[in-house]
């Protein structure tokens, strides 16, 4: 049976390249990037224009073209684009605040240009790139704040090296197909919730969806693991883990959910420090102190989190060097793609102030 035409426009399309960047793949004529060359060989492969077993960049160079081919020989282009792909931009209370800044200086000095895409509700909904990127010169790619597990098996379907700074929930328990990034999350969530018991609380609450992405949901198993050596019980009344759908950026809603608590618990830990901003403006306003009823702690050490009053306990993140280790583990993985890929932590440490009745020592600068 004859097989359906398929032309190199069509996997041109199919790969958001241009028609003249597939024709140097299959004349191997002009540099192509070995990552966009292995994109166009097994999207060529799926589609059945290539009819040999292996489609390596040696055969389909031997293999005869049925359409003119280019005759360029335009030299491989300096400076070549790393894709920043996220469903939202980074806020001022977000880690990538720092983050980024460090991850751009390192790709810089490699010769690379980091060019930030935010992708439409639609574009997430529909597992698609977004409109306007292009992955013809794209060496690479960084994917933060995307927690759909559909879209983040759509990036990784590309070929192209892919690191995910955090990533979906249960991401980390997930057989690697990808290089992943996060901040310790488990050992300091232990640590925090661990302090709070030691300073007398016994009725302690979560606020945050464990299922929002992989960082909430190892925050949510290190305290359930300090309750559990403390001897505690966890009860569930007493947390907030609702949908991440529900509106956790008001605190009037914050506020609603605590009244229907039965009792108000001694501590809560907040999955960030944007959370814990909320919980406390919402403790406030139902009257209560901090730390004198409620403690309260987050994790991130946003730069708010030392001037709110009371000063919030919470968790460093070492954002400067987080986004160097990001970008070493990125450009290696562009230099060496056959390499084993990484699941990656970078250590994070307890910060003690005032929301926690602790007298601060030892803090991070």
């Amino acid at each position: 049976m004859a097989l359906k035409r398929v032309t190199m426009q069509d996997i041109a399309d199919a790969c958001s390249l241009s028609r003249n960047t597939v024709s140097k793949v299959f004349n191997d004529r002009g540099a192509v990037p070995e990552t966009t060359r292995r994109m166009v060989l097994h999207k060529a492969q799926e589609l059945g224009y290539l009819q040999v077993p292996d489609a390596t960049p040696q055969s389909v160079a031997s293999k005869p073209s049925t359409e003119a081919q280019d005759n360029s020989t335009t030299p491989k282009p300096r400076f070549q684009n790393v894709a920043l792909i996220t469903a939202h931009m980074p806020s001022e209370f977000h880690f990538a605040i720092i983050f980024l800044p460090a991850f751009t200086e390192c790709l810089s000095r490699a010769g690379y240009t980091l060019m930030m895409y935010e992708t439409t509700p639609e574009e997430l909904q529909a597992r698609k790139l977004p409109s306007h990127l292009s992955l013809e010169n794209t060496a690479g790619i960084l994917g933060m704040e995307l927690f759909d597990r559909g879209y983040v098996e759509m990036l990784t379907s590309l070929g192209l090296p892919l690191l995910m700074v955090d990533s979906f929930s249960g991401a980390s328990l997930m057989p690697m197909t990808h290089d992943l990034i996060l901040m310790e999350n488990l050992a300091s969530s232990v640590a925090m919730t661990t302090e709070m018991i030691a300073h007398g609380a016994k009725h302690l609450g979560f606020v945050g969806d464990p299922n929002h992405c992989c960082s909430f949901q190892e925050r949510w198993q290190g305290f359930n693991i300090a309750m559990n050596r403390a001897g505690l019980s966890i009860d569930r009344r007493l947390s907030i883990l609702d949908s991440d759908s529900q509106p956790y950026n008001e605190a009037d809603w914050i506020q609603s959910q605590i009244k229907k608590m039965p009792t108000i618990p001694d501590a809560i830990f907040c999955a960030n420090d944007f959370l814990a901003f909320r919980v406390v403006t919402a403790l406030k306003s139902l009257g209560l102190t901090i730390p004198g009823d409620v403690m309260v702690s987050g994790f991130d050490n946003a730069p708010q989190s030392p001037l709110m009053e009371p000063s919030l306990t919470t968790v460093h993140i070492p954002n400067l060097q987080f986004g160097r280790v990001a970008a070493d583990i990125l450009l290696n993985r562009i230099s060496h793609p056959d390499r084993p890929y990484s699941n990656t932590y970078v250590h994070t440490s307890p910060v003690w102030r005032n929301s926690t009745a602790r007298k601060p020592e030892n803090n991070p600068a």
